[in-house]
């Protein structure tokens, strides 16, 4: 189990790899003051690839991922390079400046940053080596040093990646103030990494600096129970029994105030979407659903809650808060907002950014509710491990069924799963069934909601299930795919999400 957790981790953290070198550096800064402010906005990036001569340029693409902080998601864009190695996308914003994260097909592990502006038009020029290594960049307007662009996420990387030397001691028996501060010294030597590259700009320094935070907490602090029950698994003789956990509650949570989360820059942070469902999902906390509340009665109650762990009860996070709340109905249940709701939104906002950005994404997924199926869990425990995927496909003869093997934890898990969401919608009157598959490091309750949203078919397998299944088709990692045709016979088995299209063309080639 650990293993496959560990190796979808770390897809995740290849994705924001970055490590090649820079050519030359500018004066420009990143992330000027003043840049945060909420806008449903669009912005246009257009650009040139120029690679060595042997590569085809009708199959390069240019991969945008673009932070959406209101409606709580990160949202990818793709454009295909044309024959003449140009490219242009425009692509949905939320903030005046957005800093987002860019790789090229060429060399999908290495993710640039760039600055898109609201309403304005970047253009980025690209020219890469032999070794498909970038060569140099010239992009305009030049908000950000060439060194933030192409190292970024290369010193994200290495923070992330850290380990301390330090041996592995029991915390699952000691007290929540000693884990939280050996987690705090933990943070201060990854940080150090960052302060001593003299060369990132500071601006970008400060966003790198509070990601790391952000994804460090969401990770592990916020999950205690899980933390400690595997640190008692990596540190004990005895795997078999679950340790005596010290139980928590909301007063654990007193970390939040270190944050300063009212700070408007936290928009321009990657992390900072996961940060707030697990604040708005998390069981202890017990924030209430907004559902049809109108948002002042909601915030008041929330505030109860959260004004004294953070420090504050009043100020612009907690309208992005309200926000994120809407966002959870839409992006987790794909669910579209009802008309008390949409009244609420009106009433509260007067037709602001937020309002508007909240309907936009609303117009998405009423447009995507229309063809999805509602979600079905099928409960196999019982079922041998040799079976599952046998019981699973006699439900299903003479059909074509692709089997979706995921974690709610998998970051390129969710990004697929939206990736596809409109070309699966193109097959609901086909002959095609969509099976889910996941396992208990997937909270239940944390699952039971993302299948709302997902829909087709699930099944939440015992861990001997999951273990025989992914060595019996050799996956060492998720998101991991298995196709059979109407026959039952397996056609084809694959990690990772290559794309909609092939997907795409996958299934028609079997209907």
């Amino acid at each position: 189990m650990m293993k496959t957790n560990l190796l979808g981790i770390l897809s995740l953290l290849l994705l924001i790899a970055c490590n090649q070198p820079v050519s030359r550096v500018t004066d420009k800064t990143a992330i000027e003051a003043g840049t945060t402010n909420i806008v449903a906005g669009t912005a246009t990036l257009t650009g040139s690839i120029t690679s060595p001569n042997d590569t085809s340029k009708d199959s390069i693409y240019v991969n945008v991922f673009i932070p959406h902080p209101i409606s709580g998601e990160t949202v990818s864009y793709k454009a295909l390079v044309d024959q003449s190695g140009e490219f242009s996308v425009d692509v949905d914003v939320e903030t005046a400046v957005s800093l987002v994260g860019l790789n090229i097909s060429l060399n999908p592990y290495k993710t640039l940053y760039i600055e898109l502006t609201s309403g304005g038009v970047t253009n980025l020029d690209i020219t890469y080596n032999s070794d498909f290594e970038v060569e140099n960049i010239d992009i305009t307007p030049a908000t950000m040093t060439q060194y933030d662009m192409i190292h970024g996420l290369e010193v994200m990387n290495k923070m992330l990646t850290y380990r301390s030397g330090r041996s592995l001691e029991p915390l699952y028996n000691k007290s929540t103030e000693y884990y939280q501060n050996l987690f705090k010294a933990g943070i201060s030597e990854r940080l150090r990494i960052l302060s001593n590259d003299s060369l990132l700009s500071n601006e970008l320094k400060e966003v790198l600096s509070k990601d790391l935070r952000l994804t460090r907490y969401t990770t592990h602090v916020f999950n205690y129970e899980s933390e400690m029950i595997l640190n008692y698994r990596n540190t004990s003789d005895n795997k078999s029994n679950k340790p005596d956990i010290q139980k928590i509650d909301r007063t654990y949570y007193r970390f939040l105030k270190d944050f300063k989360l009212n700070d408007p820059q936290y928009l321009h942070v990657s992390s900072f979407s996961e940060f707030q469902k697990e604040i708005l999902q998390n069981e202890i906390l017990g924030l209430p659903e907004i559902a049809e509340s109108d948002i002042p009665s909601w915030l008041a109650s929330v505030k109860v809650t959260l004004s004294d762990l953070v420090g504050f009860d009043h100020g612009p996070y907690y309208d992005v808060l309200a926000a994120n709340a809407y966002a959870r109905q839409l992006n987790e249940e794909v669910r579209p907002l009802t008309e008390k709701q949409k009244e609420h939104i009106a009433a509260y906002w007067k037709g602001g950014e937020i309002a508007k950005i909240l309907f936009r994404k609303n117009q998405q997924v009423a447009a995507l509710d229309k063809f999805k199926s509602p979600a079905v869990v099928i409960d196999i425990s019982s079922v041998s491990a040799d079976k599952v995927i046998q019981t699973i496909l006699a439900k299903h003869k003479n059909k074509v069924v692709l089997i979706d093997l995921w974690a709610t934890w998998c970051g390129p898990c969710l990004t697929a799963m939206n990736e596809f969401r409109s070309t699966k919608g193109e097959f609901h009157d086909k002959d095609v069934v969509f099976v889910y598959l996941t396992d208990t490091s997937s909270p239940r309750e944390r699952w039971e909601e993302k299948t709302k949203g997902i829909g087709s078919e699930h099944y939440y397998l015992t861990d001997a299930q999951w273990e025989y299944t992914m060595n019996q088709f050799e996956f060492e990692a998720i998101p991991a795919y298995l196709l059979y045709d109407k026959e039952g016979v397996l056609i084809n088995k694959f990690i990772a999400f290559p794309g909609k299209g092939e997907v795409k063309g996958m299934i028609n080639s079997l209907l």
